[in-house]
């Protein structure tokens, strides 16, 4: 299987809009209203609700834990409910668009309490060159996102500058490269203040914002309190590593109700005969359904 064919088989034309490339390509994110209806989000927020009640304070461990947020990783072996989000067109078309050949990188539940949520300005992967990009990221909205509940920060055309804050555990063994003058000049002193000419996400519960996860972004404080559960689900390359390795956690009701495309897509396909490894390193701990 490859990505043009898992697109057919799951019904998906894989196009953008010529606006959404023109914002992807220019600016670095493009947002998409009415994807999901009010039913759709209510329930998923709902059973976001349901899950971190479930997982009593450890919710997110599998990747990470961000006190002030509550999260849920490995959501797909835990619930069908965000099944349908695998099949978000605008996030696969961005990827596609992007990256070619695509997997699954992560999926991980989040909502900021009230005067938590905020993050330092950050680019979420590294790159080599120009146009190296890594990772697509969809922020899918079950509640609006306002300028008070801790709306998602972008610096629109950031993602042609370098790398920037990025988190220690993506980074492998990349180094950065030396900076100009005026590339130095563009790093702020204090990454958790407002930059200039930021843009704060505002949009409605049903859309999703579509962004390249080399522009450089963050969360904000939840200043109002108002629920704002989201779920990031992100694609990569298909010769980079997964966050969650899905195949480390596999369980046989997921592999079950996935279709050969969805398969491909999550990255659980069989091996072919005779190949004993698992692609990428080992989660210590963590063991799956058929290993």
């Amino acid at each position: 299987m490859y990505t043009k064919q898992a697109f057919h088989e799951l019904g998906l034309s894989g196009d953008l809009s010529a606006g959404q490339r023109e914002a992807l390509d220019h600016d670095g994110f493009f947002v998409a209203e009415g994807v999901y209806s009010a039913a759709e989000c209510r329930e998923m927020a709902d059973e976001f609700d349901r899950l971190t009640e479930a997982e009593a304070g450890r919710g997110g461990a599998e990747v990470h834990i961000e006190p002030g947020a509550p999260r849920v990783s490995n959501i797909f072996n835990k619930t069908e409910v965000y099944d349908r989000c695998l099949e978000c067109g605008p996030l696969l078309a961005a990827a596609r668009h992007l990256l070619g050949e695509i997997k699954v990188h992560g999926a991980n539940l989040r909502d900021p309490l009230k005067g938590q949520g905020h993050q330092d300005l950050h680019v979420d992967v590294p790159k080599l060159f120009p146009d190296d990009w890594w990772v697509a990221n969809a922020i899918i909205l079950f509640d609006d996102m306002t300028p008070t509940n801790g709306p998602t920060r972008v610096v629109p055309g950031s993602h042609h500058w370098p790398a920037m804050n990025v988190p220690y555990v993506n980074r492998g063994d990349w180094e950065p490269a030396p900076l100009t003058a005026e590339e130095a000049a563009r790093i702020p002193s204090d990454l958790a203040a407002p930059y200039p000419g930021e843009v704060r996400v505002s949009a409605p519960a049903g859309s999703v914002v579509v962004l390249n996860s080399s522009m450089w972004h963050a969360g904000t404080r939840n200043e109002s309190g108002a629920r704002r559960r989201v779920l990031h689900l992100t694609y990569t390359r298909r010769d980079l590593p997964q966050q969650l390795v899905q195949r480390q956690y596999l369980t046989e009701a997921l592999y079950r109700r996935m279709s050969p495309a969805q398969r491909f897509l999550l990255d659980i396909e069989p091996l072919p005969d005779g190949a004993a490894a698992l692609r990428g390193a080992q989660r210590e701990g963590a063991k799956s359904w058929w290993t």
